[in-house]
């Protein structure tokens, strides 16, 4: 019987911002979107590089692409400086008070850790589910936001593998959502390449992150909560054993789904996306066998920063993001078509605007809530997480194009879909899917779903 083999870890260090400026060392208050992620995972997700060939001496090639790293990472921090700090949590009994910030100051840095592991490309892309193995790839396995108090904001991992590089990281989600984490790896990526072109220093970056945060008008911070201890608001959650896998949309597949649910609405509004979540929304209730007068949702991740009037600038580092939902019961999705249950996540989308954002703020203000991973999903839920438009292709360092993107253990349940661009870009996307096995047999079994999943083959 052979063994799988495991991710040794080498060495570990910490790096801290380059130049370390008085503004650093402000403190950082959390916002309510903010705030709301204290329970769930960090965010992780990495990129899986070939080695450079023909390789002269394997030895030089990481050892010099570690230190490349390491120094690019430093100046990445000056501008993403709260990355590097630790959470900190200001209690008073007299009056009763509890608020959680960043201190930017008193901490070692983000966490880097260089690591091996004793598989091909090949052995991670080539099964039809993603190996376990993958979430060895990161670190902050299993952490929750809150322990950022004690452990990292950023942890950075470089995983060396037989023909290439895997390159996780793992960000605090209560620093920020994910437009601030690309923006983060799209910044590390642009100082990196300037840095190999024999700029030291002063690099000029494409997007400076806004890094004070924003806060309703009737809002002052710090945002004092209603607890004693964090033991009210924290859980560990423990995903049960799922099947992942990474199913391919084509561009042209894509398109052809999203002519047929505009023409089965008789309308042109509904959006690729929204076609291809509706398709997903109604295979995956299918597969799951649930009495018809069950109640399903499918839930989508919607970015405020362009809702909100006058908007957010996309560079503005924090969270800024709600959930939007539509909801029917199981018979009423699937004895419709696919039109009509992506006109019902269009609707949820297009009505998502500046009132309801502040609406929903005002009431968690009453009444704050923190997220729970673990929470029983009533209605069944479909959640659809993250975004094809997220610049993840675009990030090189000294390696050529990814050929893979790919996540850890982080906030995974029944029923969670990630999305990803596609490699080959153009509109095609990734979408990777988390289900009990049987239900990823029932869906992998399905007609509508698997003839517009397309063949990818990214070792190519």
């Amino acid at each position: 019987m052979t063994t799988t083999p495991v991710v040794q870890r080498i060495s570990e260090c910490f790096v801290k911002p380059h130049g370390l400026t008085q503004v650093s060392n402000q403190i950082c208050h959390l916002t309510q979107w903010d705030i709301v992620m204290l329970s769930m995972h960090y965010i992780q997700k990495g990129l899986l590089f070939k080695k450079p060939t023909p390789l002269v001496d394997q030895h030089d090639f990481i050892e010099n692409l570690l230190e490349k790293l390491k120094h690019s990472l430093s100046l990445t921090l000056s501008h993403f400086y709260p990355l590097a700090g630790r959470f900190v949590t200001h209690k008073t009994q007299d009056p009763p008070s509890y608020a959680v910030s960043v201190d930017s100051k008193n901490s070692d840095g983000a966490r880097f850790i260089y690591a091996t592991l004793d598989m091909t490309i090949s052995d991670i892309l080539s099964p039809v589910d993603v190996p376990l193995v993958v979430q060895s790839l990161f670190d902050h396995h299993k952490a929750v936001n809150h322990d950022g108090h004690s452990m990292p904001l950023l942890s950075i991992q470089v995983t060396e593998l037989v023909d290439g590089v895997f390159l996780g990281c793992s960000m605090n989600h209560a620093v920020g959502d994910g437009t601030s984490y690309w923006n983060f790896f799209n910044t590390w990526s642009q100082i990196f390449q300037s840095q190999a072109k024999g700029h030291e220093t002063d690099v000029p970056i494409s997007h400076q992150p806004i890094l004070s945060r924003w806060f309703p008008n009737d809002c002052a911070p710090p945002i004092n909560l209603p607890f004693k201890h964090h033991d009210e608001f924290i859980s560990r959650f423990e995903a049960p054993l799922m099947r992942e896998r990474v199913f391919h949309f084509s561009a042209e597949s894509i398109a052809k789904l999203k002519a047929k649910a505009n023409m089965e609405s008789d309308t042109t509004k509904i959006s690729s996306f929204q076609s291809l979540s509706a398709l997903v929304w109604r295979s995956i209730t299918r597969a799951c066998s649930l009495p018809y007068e069950q109640r399903t949702s499918c839930r989508l991740t919607a970015n405020n920063r362009t809702r909100m009037e006058p908007p957010l600038p996309q560079e503005y580092f924090g969270n800024s993001v709600s959930r939007v939902s539509a909801e029917t019961t199981v018979g009423e999705l699937l004895e419709n078509n696919l039109g009509w249950a992506a006109w019902k996540l269009h609707l949820a989308v297009t009505n998502h605007n500046d009132r309801v954002v502040l609406q929903s703020l005002k009431e968690w203000l009453q009444s704050p809530l923190i997220y729970q991973l673990g929470q029983p999903m009533d209605p069944y839920v479909v959640l659809i997480s993250s975004s094809p438009r997220f610049n993840m292709y675009g990030n090189e360092f000294g390696m050529g194009k990814a050929v893979a993107v790919r996540s850890g253990y982080a906030n995974k349940f029944d029923g969670k879909v990630t999305s990803y661009p596609g490699r080959e870009g153009g509109g095609s996307i990734d979408l990777e899917v988390g289900l009990l096995p049987h239900i990823m047999s029932a869906l992998e079994s399905d007609e509508e779903f698997m003839n517009v999943v397309s063949v990818s083959n990214p070792l190519c």
